[in-house]
């Protein structure tokens, strides 16, 4: 998203949906609150004298909402207590530590979703499949997006459990998926309909539960519909801008630190890591940037203009907005495998800016979504600007789910096939 989605690339990330995968997109969330400050966090559970009998399930749910805001490292034990309307010192009573508190959230989202599709009888239609893990996906919007770009900073052998959960999901959908509709890759179309469907944990739109569950169950049912294949070569060729070529050390230190990020997360990355990476001491850093945010900030705004370049340039002559939606979709798609490791810095790491350079990027990503937005409603007539935002939003968590199932292996087939998906969840 704009700053892109989500939402992802080198460095390999896990995938919700399809193990080990180079990160993206999708797109990004809207830039929240500045970490440890500003309003609470939606949902936030007041104090009533009473000790509640679930309090335990509060809290993780309290801890989804903090995480998915703030990211892992940014929450804090205070926070998450705040929220619930409990003491720290209680809170450590149900969890020893935020890792324990984290893990039980990552754990509660996937067995939320196989706990629905457990009651969805076997070979069942594909409408009731999707419908169950719309359902559970968008009365869990605020929390549910935790596994998304935060599950990395799990230990392994909680990944692999988490990893397990989703396999179980993705494996009913995809049988689903290759019972009403056999065309190539059910897989892969099978996780770009989840990734449609996930994408509203990802972005603060304002829609009713049943609005946004109509828009995002018919959505993912197109793309699981859309043979990949079939449309392979329609859209333009796409001309990206080039990344700029590091010619200083300034430069040279951005391109070392971007894979970093993309593959550790920029919580784990250490100045010395970045410092050896291009040769220098540690302390040599910071007569280029004053800190490691400042590195992450650079990241992040040369990803919003590369990819509003190849926006500015993908729009040049199109004939309408059919048109313009389908190059938008082929420069988004083309950008997300091209600079994988970028987007996936901008998309994930936006939380940890400070307020200041957050709101500049949070402008230039609402800018980009407004392109996409009053084109895919010239194109649709019938929908009004918060159907299609949800609709674009949904466009690039397919991108971002499709591209990671193909772990970011780039050339044209694998192009031309997740345009088409993406295309398809807009409903084009």
């Amino acid at each position: 998203m704009g700053v892109p989605p989500a939402r992802a690339r080198p460095g390999m990330r896990e995938s919700a949906t399809g193990g080990d995968a180079s990160g993206s997109t999708s797109p990004g969330a809207v830039g929240g609150p500045p970490v440890g400050a500003g309003p609470p966090v939606p949902g936030v559970i007041r104090r009533t004298g009473s000790r509640p009998r679930n309090r335990k399930q509060l809290i993780v749910e309290a801890a989804g909402r903090v995480f998915s805001e703030r990211g892992y490292h940014r929450a804090s034990m205070e926070e998450i207590a705040t929220a619930v309307g409990i003491t720290a010192a209680a809170l450590y009573r149900h969890f020893p530590n935020k890792y324990a508190l984290f893990a039980e959230c990552a754990e509660l989202m996937a067995d939320r979703l196989v706990a629905a599709l457990d009651e969805v009888p076997p070979g069942a239609a594909l409408t009731e499949v999707l419908s169950a893990v719309t359902r559970v996906t968008v009365a869990h919007r605020a929390s549910g997006g935790v596994y998304r770009w935060e599950a990395r900073y799990l230990k392994r052998e909680d990944r692999r459990n988490l990893k397990a959960r989703f396999g179980h999901l993705v494996g009913r959908v995809d049988e689903a998926v290759q019972r009403e509709h056999a065309l190539p890759d059910a897989g892969l179309r099978a996780v770009a309909a989840l990734g449609a469907i996930g994408s509203v944990t990802m972005h603060h739109t304002s829609i009713t539960p049943r609005r946004a569950e109509e828009l995002l169950l018919a959505s993912a049912l197109r793309v699981a519909a859309t043979d990949p294949a079939a449309v392979r070569g329609g859209a333009r060729p796409v001309e990206l801008p080039a990344q700029p070529v590091p010619g200083t050390r300034r430069a040279e230190i951005l391109a070392a630190a971007i894979p970093l990020f993309a593959r550790d997360g920029f919580a784990s990355v250490t100045n010395g890591q970045i410092a050896e990476a291009v040769g220098l001491a540690p302390s040599a850093l910071y007569r280029h940037y004053p800190g490691k945010v400042d590195i992450l900030a650079a990241a992040c705004f040369q990803a919003a203009g590369l990819l509003a370049q190849g926006v500015a340039r993908s729009l040049q002559g199109v004939a309408g907005p059919h048109d313009a939606v389908v190059a938008l979709a082929a420069t988004y798609v083309a950008y997300s495998f091209e600079y994988t490791a970028l987007n996936s810095v901008a998309e994930a790491e936006l939380a940890g800016l400070p307020a200041d350079l957050r709101r500049s990027l949070a402008l230039a990503q609402r800018e980009h979504i407004a392109v996409w937005e009053q084109q895919l409603r010239l194109a649709r007539p019938e929908l009004d600007p918060r159907q299609a935002r949800v609709l674009v939003h949904a466009g690039f968590g397919v991108a971002v789910e499709a591209g990671r199932r193909l772990r970011w292996r780039d050339d044209q087939h694998h192009r031309d096939a997740v345009t088409a998906l993406l295309v398809a969840a807009l409903g084009i």
